[in-house]
């Protein structure tokens, strides 16, 4: 106990003694000194209590003060989080698909988390956009049209490791297959891959060294060619015949529909399943063919690690990826012509009828993975680098 309490202590104990006096001049001795051992124990233990649960006295805050804010401040839950904003790079044809999904996380983001996000988004040549982020473009997400494309981001140190075991479907958050879309009545008769080769046919397609569409549009080609020729001799012969017809190689998907359409360039174009559904929707008057031998076209999401820890945004960055597989974002994907990944969407009715199921799809998987293609067909050298020195573009 403080010091500070030891003369107290001792005046009550002169005024205890007096009472005692008092009391055994009134009461026999033998009774008054049982009634005074009592009475001296609970007054001890009385005072000796007081005297260390003491504090000096604080006065009440005053306006302003840190105790005031204490006692005042909301809790956390009603407290508005500092507004955040993500940086959404991804390929050209995706760009309908998010514009109708963003509003609906922003809206449940603020709804659950009481924080407001805006997005910027970025949209291109799969390839372009890759080397965008790489060379210093800080998106905090990546929607790319190849794994191959996000894999060069995760090797430049931008995404951590093991990226496609952090969300479903080895990350693959939309899904689509090539299509050869034809003029108004199918004039050339383009029913398969082999009509391409042809004489007299024009082919629009996107040039593989920048778009990720045209690569997916490329290994169509070569594994129909393939599993027709059964050799890489034959499908690399099948295929300079189709890029011979190729008038000009654009840079992205979009530039190759809107040469096929709004300029009338080609007899024929290759191009995602879900662009030509969305040109359809707009009112383009479509014919296109899905070949029965085609590819599963498998388009990853993932978040920019070393980015995302910078801005401050990981959490959100995370929430908005796993928003983009739920049923409500899927069938958004799915309204605007990507095969949805989600089951119980794909099952619907009117996703049933819009999206016939290929007999013969083949996977990155079955030419080896993403490493073996890109250095079979792509790499400099390779077999589209062959093919454009045999037809000397």
């Amino acid at each position: 106990m403080s010091s500070r309490y030891q003369q107290p202590l001792g005046k009550s104990k002169s005024a205890i003694q007096a009472i005692a006096s008092l009391i055994s001049n009134t009461f026999s001795r033998q009774f008054a000194r049982k009634f005074i051992s009592f009475f001296l124990a609970g007054a001890l233990i009385s005072v000796t209590m007081a005297a260390c649960t003491a504090t000096t006295p604080t006065p009440p805050p005053t306006a302003g003060s840190p105790a005031s804010k204490t006692t005042t401040a909301a809790s956390p839950a009603g407290t508005p989080k500092k507004d955040v904003e993500l940086t959404l790079v991804s390929f050209a044809v995706t760009k309908q698909a998010h514009e109708a999904i963003i509003p609906k996380f922003v809206e449940k983001w603020q709804k659950e988390q009481n924080q407001k996000v805006t997005f910027k988004q970025s949209y291109g040549g799969s390839g372009s956009q890759t080397r965008a982020v790489i060379d210093g473009l800080e998106a905090d997400i990546v929607h790319l049209a190849l794994a191959a494309d996000t894999s060069k981001i995760e090797k430049a140190g931008l995404i951590d490791k093991g990226w496609e075991q952090e969300y479903p479907n080895d990350g693959i958050v939309s899904k689509s297959v090539p299509v050869i879309v034809t003029r108004d009545g199918n004039p050339k008769s383009i029913k398969d891959w082999a009509d391409l080769e042809k004489d007299g046919i024009s082919l629009i397609t996107a040039d593989p060294k920048t778009s990720g569409v045209a690569r997916w549009n490329f290994l169509a080609l070569w594994n129909a060619a393939f599993k027709k020729g059964g050799s890489d001799e034959k499908a690399l012969e099948a295929l300079t015949k189709v890029y011979t017809n190729v008038p000009i190689l654009t840079k992205d998907a979009r530039e190759a529909t809107d040469a096929f359409f709004k300029q009338g360039q080609g007899d024929a174009l290759i191009n995602y399943e879900n662009e030509i559904i969305l040109a359809s929707q707009k009112g383009t008057k479509v014919n296109y063919v899905i070949p029965e031998i085609n590819f599963s076209i498998d388009n990853p999401i993932a978040v920019v690690d070393k980015n995302t820890a910078k801005h401050g945004t990981k959490e959100v960055a995370e929430a908005f990826v796993k928003f983009l597989y739920s049923p409500e974002a899927q069938t958004e994907f799915a309204k605007v012509g990507f095969r949805p990944v989600d089951e119980t969407v794909a099952k619907e009715k009117q996703f049933v009828e819009l999206y016939p199921v290929v007999k013969n799809l083949s996977t990155v998987k079955d030419l080896g993975g993403w490493d073996a293609i890109n250095k079979k067909f792509f790499a400099d050298g390779a077999a589209f680098d062959q093919i454009q020195a045999k037809i000397k573009r």
